[in-house]
């Protein structure tokens, strides 16, 4: 592998683990603003542009979702914006089904797997332009299950200078998704993040900025589970994760506190803007009309 990257033209070897190290800083930081995890972007980025079999680059897309959930979930569970006793529950019904998806997603050619997720995030991108967002702090009646595990509570919003209350609605919906999401995430290599917003937001009436804060809680336990099979596979180039990892804990840490200020339309814009060039950019791969 590395003889194939050193003599994949005049660049030279260690160009690339500086260029992913730039790469991945940036999409640390927009990757916590939208609560999608690095990797969505990761892999069809790296995958495209640089010199690397996909199977590396989409075990290292995991690994280095998995760190950047890992860098910005303190600060934001001290700020309030992710909820431990939320996440749990449907973190564990996805990291079981996430492992199913990794074997699964080894098994299957490359070009299924790409056009299969970007026909996913894309219808995932309409459902969240044609719908509404439920008004902070007003998400209807909890069914019996949230108020059996206890899912509610409130977090103070800078940006709005007002508390916000939360309760969780339709969990039993909720635990089907995030099984399939699990499923998925494994299967792309790609993290969860992608789904676990609008699953939280529109699904469960959590609030946005909740909703991109535990998801990467749930990134966090459902990518561990993913990534093992990858790295039981051998699918993972140190080359190629460690620089990306430092690169997207680092650009974590500014997005964890850029998220604090930023106000909750702007979030909501850049979720919607990262899923749809993330669905295009696969759908055009599986196509093989972008190689």
């Amino acid at each position: 592998m590395l003889g194939e990257i050193a003599g994949s033209g005049a660049t030279a070897w260690w160009v690339w683990p500086i260029a992913l190290f730039v790469v991945s800083f940036a999409l640390g930081i927009v990757a916590v603003l939208a609560g999608v995890g690095g990797g969505v972007l990761f892999v069809p980025i790296v995958g495209g542009f640089f010199p690397f079999h996909l199977d590396f680059v989409r075990g290292a897309g995991l690994l280095l979702a998995l760190s950047g959930a890992l860098s910005a979930a303190p600060a934001l569970m001290r700020g309030g914006f992710a909820s431990l006793r939320l996440a749990m529950p449907f973190a564990l019904v996805g990291s079981v089904t996430s492992v199913a998806g990794a074997l699964l997603g080894l098994a299957l050619p490359a070009e299924v797997v790409q056009l299969a997720l970007g026909l996913t995030i894309l219808a995932i991108v309409v459902l969240m332009w044609k719908s509404t967002t439920p008004a902070e702090g007003k998400v209807g009646q909890p069914d019996r299950f949230a108020v059996a595990l206890g899912m509610q509570g409130s977090y103070h919003d800078p940006a709005e200078g007002r508390d916000i209350d939360w309760q969780v609605r339709r969990v039993p919906a909720g635990l089907v998704a995030f099984a399939g999401i699990g499923v998925i995430a494994g299967m792309f290599g790609l993290g969860a993040g992608w789904a676990n917003v609008p699953v939280l937001n529109l699904l469960l009436g959590v609030p946005l900025k909740l909703s991109v804060g535990t998801s990467g809680l749930l990134l966090s336990v459902v990518d561990t589970s993913a990534a093992w099979i990858y790295v039981h596979r051998g699918a993972v180039l140190p080359m190629l994760v460690v620089p990306s990892i430092v690169g997207v804990m680092l650009g974590a840490k500014i997005g964890a506190r850029l998220l604090r200020i930023a106000p909750t339309a702007i979030v909501r814009r850049v979720v919607i803007t990262l899923l749809l060039i993330a669905s295009v950019r696969a759908i055009l791969k599986g196509l093989g009309i972008w190689t």
